[in-house]
């Protein structure tokens, strides 16, 4: 796809949604076992985290389905059924760190390998089942 000067070119991914059937789990997944800032909670509609500059968001799809009830923050219906996937940077030996810590609470590695251009990545699934990965920053350059 030809980029124009006209069009304005996005220059970083603000926020990722992940659709998860359980906060409870999700929560204890992300904020307790991978040490993630929780930065909001809404009853059993979403939870949000911190990663880095980005927010990961958490939601149950059955509320997101739902038309918004504020007239102040008119978000439109949106939502996802199955498993996703979300990426998140790490150091070579930071993953080596996480893969333990992981293995520690009985979390099992779903693959572990080194890509073409030398990342290495490590999955593991969440509790609704997403695809976690932990990669270094370097995999898509």
């Amino acid at each position: 796809m030809k980029v124009t000067p006209e069009i304005p070119t996005p220059s970083a991914i603000l926020e990722a949604a992940l659709y998860v059937d359980d906060l409870d789990a999700a929560e204890m997944f992300y904020g307790e076992i991978l040490g993630l800032v929780q930065i909001q909670r809404l009853e059993d509609r979403h939870v949000f985290y911190k990663v880095g500059g980005s927010v990961l968001l958490l939601f149950n799809p059955e509320q997101t389905e739902r038309p918004a009830v504020n007239p102040d923050l008119p978000v439109p219906p949106h939502g996802a059924r199955g498993a996703g996937h979300v990426c998140l940077v790490l150091t070579r030996d930071e993953i080596a760190t996480m893969r333990k810590h992981l293995l520690n609470w009985n979390i099992p590695v779903d693959a572990e390998f080194d890509w073409p251009n030398g990342a290495k990545s490590l999955y593991v699934r969440d509790p609704a089942g997403n695809s976690v990965e932990f990669t270094e920053a370097h995999l898509w350059n």
